[in-house]
């Protein structure tokens, strides 16, 4: 197996991870906060999907999918296009109250694409380029890559953690 058969394995697993978070599902539980404080399933799904169109845009080099293919204006949210998530508070989880499955479901598969057609293309020889000089040591691609897999593996598991809740619920 080659580094990008790995890398496409490991983004195809949360593609199905992050279907099986919503699939189903209607406006309400998409929305519903399990505490306060606690993110939503749209919120979470949402937001692993702007990381992940985020990070793979830059290192490709390619605009994200969220403005170029029209997703920005199709969620129609109260954020700056260049919003992915990070420090939002309460009243920003909410904004993604009124988030239907299906558009969720088409950004995640859009951004899932352009991933793929990414790192299906990479080489061992590539992993080890800088991205990003902002850490102590640098980010290598390979670990850019890693992190957004990591990342969206956790919001994709938290995110079935909370449709087991709600269905649980009903």
């Amino acid at each position: 197996m080659t580094s990008a058969e790995l890398l496409v394995d490991a983004f195809g697993r949360v593609q199905e991870n992050v279907h099986g978070a919503v699939a189903g599902l209607g406006q309400e539980e998409l929305a519903a906060r399990i505490d306060p404080g606690a993110n939503s399933i749209a919120w979470l799904i949402w937001h692993l999907t702007r990381v992940q169109d985020d990070h793979i845009a830059e290192v490709a080099g390619l605009e994200q999918v969220w403005t170029a293919a029209g997703w920005a204006k199709r969620f129609e949210l109260p954020f700056d296009d260049a919003a992915t998530g990070y420090g939002h508070d309460s009243a920003e989880v909410d904004g993604l109250g009124a988030v239907q499955a299906e558009l969720l479901l088409g950004y995640y598969d859009a951004v899932h694409a352009q991933t793929i057609d990414y790192v299906a293309g990479l080489t061992d020889a590539d992993l080890p380029r800088i991205v990003d000089t902002r850490w102590d040591p640098p980010v290598t691609l390979g670990v850019r890559l890693i992190s957004v897999v990591d990342d969206d593996i956790q919001h994709s598991g938290q995110a079935a953690f909370i449709r087991g809740i709600l269905l649980r619920r009903r």
